[in-house]
This record gives C-alpha cells, sequence and structure tokens, in this order.
C-alpha cells in the first residue's frame, strides 16, 4: 500500500492497494524525491493515464486498475471505500517521449530541436520527469535521428529506427509469451472468426498477439506501420486485443523476468 501526498501541477492524490516491485517504492533520499503518482498523456491515445515515478523519477511504472463491484478493503481499523487494486509494472518512458517527438515531427516539420523543448504539455507539466528516467538520453536513438552541436543534442523523430525498436519489443514480447507457456492460437483464430477443433501455435499467432501487446502503447497509425513492417497482413476482423484482466497476469508473470532481461540486453525497459 501506498500514500501519496497532495501535489501540484497534476500530481494524483490518495490512498490505494496495490501490487508493485520494490523499485517503485523504494524511500526517497531526500524528501523531496519521493516517489510520485500522476497523470499523463497515454502514448496510444493520448487521454489521461496514471503512472508512478520512483524516487527521485529514475524510473517510470504504469499503473492499471483491476475494479469489481462492490468491493473495499481493511486497512488496519479503518474500511477503505475504494476497493481497486492496482498493477504496478515497469515502463518504458521511451513509449511516453515518442508520443511527443511524433507530434513534434507533424507540427515542426520534421525540425530538430531539444528534447526538453520536445516533451513539454501544458495540460501535464510532470511528462519533464520522463527525461529524469535512467538512461533516456543514452537510448534516445533508437526512435531519433540526433544532431550534435557543440555540446547540445537536436532530435528529430525516425520512423525507420522507431520501426526497428518496435519490432526488438516484438521479438522480446514472443519470448516471454512462450517461456511462460502462454498461448495464443485460440485467441488469434477467435478474434478471426475462425473455428478450429484443434489449434496449435504458429510463429505468427505469436507474433500478431504480441504486436497487440505493444500497439497498446503507440498510436494507431503507428500500429499499422508496425504491422507491415512485421511482414503481416491486416485482418478484415478487429485486432487480438488481450482482455485487461489477462494483460495483468501477463505482466505480473513475467516483469521478473521478461523486463529485467530487457534492462540487461537492451537497457529500453528502464
Amino acid at each position: 500500500m501506498h500514500g501519496a501526498k497532495q501535489r501540484p501541477a497534476g500530481a494524483h492524490p490518495g490512498q490505494w492497494v496495490l501490487i508493485a516491485p520494490e523499485a517503485a517504492t523504494e524511500f526517497p533520499e531526500t524528501p523531496d524525491s519521493e516517489p510520485l503518482f500522476t497523470k499523463l498523456r497515454n502514448p496510444s491515445t493520448g487521454e489521461a493515464t496514471l503512472y508512478l515515478f520512483n524516487s527521485g523519477a529514475q524510473q517510470l511504472f504504469e499503473v492499471k486498475a483491476f475494479h469489481e463491484e462492490n468491493r473495499s478493503w481493511f486497512i488496519g481499523q479503518t474500511v477503505q471505500q475504494d476497493g481497486r487494486l492496482l498493477f504496478v509494472t515497469p515502463m518504458d518512458p521511451l513509449f511516453l517521449i515518442l508520443y511527443y517527438l511524433i507530434k513534434a515531427d507533424k507540427e515542426q516539420q520534421g525540425k530538430f530541436q531539444p528534447l526538453d523543448q520536445v516533451v513539454l504539455d501544458s495540460d501535464y507539466p510532470n511528462c519533464l520527469l520522463l527525461l529524469k528516467c535512467a538512461d533516456v538520453k543514452q537510448y534516445i536513438h533508437h526512435i531519433t535521428e540526433v544532431k550534435e552541436i557543440g555540446s547540445q543534442k537536436f532530435h528529430k523523430y525516425s520512423q525507420e529506427k522507431t520501426l526497428k525498436w518496435l519490432k526488438k519489443k516484438v521479438s522480446q514480447t514472443v519470448k516471454a509469451l512462450k517461456s511462460n507457456n502462454i498461448t495464443v492460437g485460440e485467441r488469434v483464430y477467435a478474434a478471426t472468426f475462425i473455428s478450429s477443433k484443434r489449434i496449435t501455435d504458429t510463429e505468427e499467432d505469436y507474433v500478431r498477439y504480441a504486436h497487440g501487446l505493444i500497439s497498446e502503447y503507440i498510436p494507431e497509425d503507428l500500429s499499422k506501420e508496425l504491422l507491415k513492417y512485421l511482414g503481416l497482413p491486416e485482418l478484415k476482423s478487429p485486432a487480438v486485443e488481450p482482455p485487461l484482466k489477462e494483460v495483468f497476469i501477463f505482466k505480473l508473470n513475467t516483469c521478473s523476468q521478461f523486463m529485467e532481461r530487457n534492462i540487461r540486453s537492451y537497457g529500453l525497459i528502464m
């Protein structure tokens, strides 16, 4: 359980019951660097979504709520009416930064800019904390073209680099699905309204399902481009969208294995 103090400028106060890795709730080194719940733009929809920065904003976490009606929590000698259970999992800040890079690329017609002039949002001022996350500056080249003038670096969105980066994400997700023995064939066939008495997972099934998971964190247009980049034909029926509860279970089962492996291999999930 984590209590968040009242904060200005987009911070989200309150008390919740949550499941989170230790890194998300470590004690701050200084009073002004404690973990922060805040709303930022969802990188897929642009709508307000709750996230958590850990102590010192070194790491970003996604916050998802699992809610059932008529549920409350007993905390000590009190009853908390908000019966939601929050799941906190590591989130790659590059996804959220990507949203602003694409927006700036359209508005500035491919102009190179410093990152702190790209990641700006009057509605969500805490978005600047994304640039404080560990290794963002080191790995930003995965999604941008970079120019260096003196000691200052300038960036612009690169779709080509981004698609290569996203393909690695899909590959890592496929490995995680397989290593956790998660079957996806039935879900893929169900989404295409194809019936089969016996369904065997194929590599395309895994890639398509992983694409659906990654697409939760990128704009729709980029999701379609990624589908082409992966060599997958677009389905006539709606894309495979894993149920929310299923995504929770997948993330909890793979958090310590899949996420940590990405940190070591690519440094892409902070």
